[in-house]
């Protein structure tokens, strides 16, 4: 579409509070407070074990968001509220994560922040609590963001192993924190055995799987060539190997140069003439992302400019043996609540755990590919885990300024069996 400028003006969207069927086991909502996005930047994601390891997710997620306080021309001192998202806290203030993002960048002593984990939903989640505590009034101005460092994920022992005492020939027996936070053990499953299972349901073939990894790596390609990234990205500044300091500004996972041809001869990881293999399944990787949230009174008292505009956002739970299928259900939620169909809708982002995963959602919705994931996804960019929610609400949000659509849909799977979406309109 047209490039177009960014305006300090914004339309009022009167939208009536509605109640949703089955709203006992389902959580979303229709904003009928107006609260726009009037920031949202990501750092690049760093490969695992690659340039962005020694980097905390605390590290992360205030590069992220100090800079997106300052593309917003935000005073930091206006932050009355931070939300961030973390899974595997490798850090060793992960305990205290949110709370040092907000102090580290700026926000006052009296914001209170409050770390969240909702898996591979936490970015998208950050974005919801926010949204509810300025539909009560307790905020204006909020910061919602996700970080996540997979290459620090500790190597760790029981402490009822280790702190009473270690018997004589028993050793330490260590457990890979990284490995258990992708295995859903009441599902009895790691997370790639789900998209097994969808692959199975929708009738989806390794070709497909990997035809849609190759669509990944090359849209990734042609968009970063093209500076696509440029208006979300918060560039990082690293330690080089000769002690220089060096600006990571390019996502370090993608290949856009993979061949169809290559990515055949990988051999599946979970099972025997399975579909999903390294090449074809989001990378494990490192970053942060963070979206500056304000109600309509506040863009108006600070003269902010808006991004977008949060319409709705919906979660909900689904069969945990599937639960890359999340997306689905929570997509046609979200656009209920919001007085909108898939007709409607421009963009969709749907977080590409695994290409049998992402396929067969859809599959299930008869989604236009030509709108969805045409940047690429985590297939190619990776997906470190809380952050990446934010990084999909920030490229949807600084969209808006390049292209002329209206409605954008960010969305992704959960572990353990859950989706969530959010949809953000044109402001």
């Amino acid at each position: 579409g047209r490039p177009l400028q960014r305006k300090h003006k914004y339309r009022r969207h009167p939208l009536p509070l509605t109640r949703h069927p089955g709203s006992r086991t389902t959580q979303g909502t229709v904003m009928s407070t107006n609260i726009f996005v009037v920031a949202a930047k990501r750092t690049p994601f760093g490969a695992f074990g690659g340039e962005l390891k020694s980097l905390t997710s605390t590290d992360l997620g205030v590069i992220a968001t100090q800079s997106a306080l300052s593309e917003g021309g935000i005073d930091p001192s206006l932050v009355d509220s931070v939300f961030f998202g973390n899974c595997i806290q490798s850090s060793p203030d992960a305990a205290y994560l949110a709370r040092h993002v907000a102090l580290r960048s700026g926000a006052p002593v009296s914001t209170p922040a409050l770390t969240i984990n909702r898996l591979c939903g936490s970015g998208f989640e950050t974005i919801a609590q926010a949204a509810n505590l300025m539909k009560l009034g307790e905020s204006k101005i909020a910061v919602a963001g996700g970080s996540e460092n997979m290459s620090a994920a500790p190597l760790q022992a029981d402490g009822n192993d280790v702190r009473w005492g270690v018997g004589l020939g028993k050793g330490l027996q260590m457990r890979d924190a990284l490995w258990d936070g992708l295995t859903d053990t009441y599902a009895g499953t790691p997370m790639g055995v789900t998209a097994e299972n969808l692959g199975e349901k929708y009738n989806i073939s390794r070709q497909e799987c990997d035809e849609f990894a190759i669509r990944s790596q090359q849209t990734w390609g042609k968009a970063k060539e093209a500076g696509v990234f440029d208006l979300e990205m918060a560039p990082v500044e690293v330690k080089g190997r000769k002690g220089k300091t060096e600006v990571v500004d390019t996502d370090e996972h993608p290949r856009p140069d993979s061949t169809l041809e290559k990515l055949s001869k990988l051999e599946p990881v979970f099972k025997k003439d399975g579909l999903v293999t390294a090449a074809n399944a989001s990378g494990i990787c490192d970053g942060a992302g963070s979206v500056v949230l304000a109600t309509e009174e506040a863009v108006a008292e600070h003269g902010l400019t808006p991004l977008a505009r949060v319409a709705s956002y919906y979660v909900t739970g689904c069969d945990p043996t599937i639960m890359g299928i999340g997306p689905a259900p929570a997509i046609r939620g979200a656009l209920d609540r919001a007085g909108l169909t898939l007709r409607d809708v421009d963009r969709i982002e749907i977080n590409e755990a695994f290409a049998a995963q992402a396929l067969a959602c859809a599959k299930e919705l008869d989604l236009d590919m030509e709108k969805t994931n045409v940047h690429g996804g985590a297939i190619a960019l990776g997906h470190p885990l809380a952050a990446s929610g934010s990084r999909i609400v920030a490229h949807l949000a600084n969209e808006f300024q390049r292209t002329d659509g209206k409605i954008h849909v960010g969305s992704a799977c959960i572990g353990g069996g859950q989706g969530i979406a959010v949809v953000l309109e044109r402001a």
